[in-house]
């Protein structure tokens, strides 16, 4: 017993490593430095100041999927004294930082095509639609490396959108600059532009919102609140369940703490196995941590749900 309120703890544990993308990641970064020099010396031989930006862009992807591949391997450190949870939620800060710079990457493409827009140039030389074409498959083959992964782990979603958008942007590239020769029409490039900003913003938008949220220790998208303490109220011998809180510890890994009241304590230790092994297999709640109340004395200070 614990307290005045006569409080028995248990804890159980069901962990699963996630799946490790460190080859992806080397693979990804390796082809796109490598597109990255092969942009930024065809930029210089033709004179394309185009050429030349794309290739700080993509510099930039690069470096994001750096970020995004030393957070995936940050989350595999062992708790310590004082980050008693290792450094899992280095993969939440990876996510919503990656985020970040796509949207910003898409503000200044935006601006980019304005600009444009009011003053068009001709860029469909051949060695911009050669190289762009370039660019569409080291982007696209990059970024299946992580479409399996991209609905399970927002770092790797996010590392696969920033290939994706790029991919996207050099295939809109290609097709512009090729409609732009046989038609003349120099607003195309720009216009493609923005209408791809828009497509990458609009997919970027949940990456950032989960991002966010995890961050803030919301409750990760696909849990329902509700759901779970129904769950937990339907085990056998718990009257009340208050003090729910359920947060991601990382961008794959989910947390729990609740307070059950079971009067007359009977079979806890079978009851919290029970709960433990249900939270996992119903919602993918591997690490829970459950205290029991007896429900005989003072009433619980965190039973209210605006207390915390």
């Amino acid at each position: 017993m614990n307290g005045a309120h006569g409080h028995a703890h248990g804890h159980a544990h069901a962990h699963r490593r996630p799946p490790s993308y460190g080859r992806a990641f080397a693979i990804g970064i390796a082809l796109n430095l490598a597109f990255v020099v092969v942009e930024a010396v065809a930029g210089w031989r033709a004179g394309s100041l185009a050429l030349l930006s794309d290739a700080g862009h993509n510099l930039s992807d690069v470096l994001s999927l750096v970020l995004a591949w030393g957070a995936a391997a940050l989350a595999t450190r062992r708790p310590s004294a004082r980050f008693t949870y290792g450094l899992r939620s280095s993969t939440i800060m990876a996510a919503f930082a990656n985020a970040l710079l796509l949207l910003v990457a898409c503000g200044a493409i935006a601006l980019e095509a304005i600009e444009r827009l009011r003053a068009p140039l001709a860029v469909a030389s051949d060695v911009v639609i050669l190289v762009a074409a370039i660019g569409v498959v080291v982007n696209a083959a990059s970024a299946a490396l992580f479409a399996s992964g991209r609905h399970r782990d927002l770092n790797v979603r996010g590392a696969f959108l920033h290939l994706a958008a790029d991919a996207a942007v050099s295939l809109g590239v290609v097709a512009a600059a090729l409609a732009m020769r046989y038609t003349g029409w120099l607003w195309l490039d720009p216009a493609a532009s923005l209408a791809i900003v828009a497509v990458i913003v609009w997919s970027t938008w949940s990456l950032f919102r989960d991002s966010l949220g995890l961050s803030l220790q919301a409750v990760p998208a696909g849990i329902r609140p509700g759901e779970v303490r129904a769950y937990l109220a339907s085990l056998p011998g718990v009257a009340e369940v208050h003090d729910l809180h359920i947060w991601g510890m990382s961008t794959t890994e989910v947390a729990l703490t609740a307070h059950l009241v079971v009067p007359g304590g009977a079979r806890s230790d079978a009851l919290l196995g029970e709960a433990a092994r249900g939270l996992e297999r119903r919602f993918g709640i591997a690490h829970a941590t459950l205290q029991i109340e007896l429900g005989d004395g003072e009433p619980c200070a965190l039973a209210p749900d605006h207390v915390v």
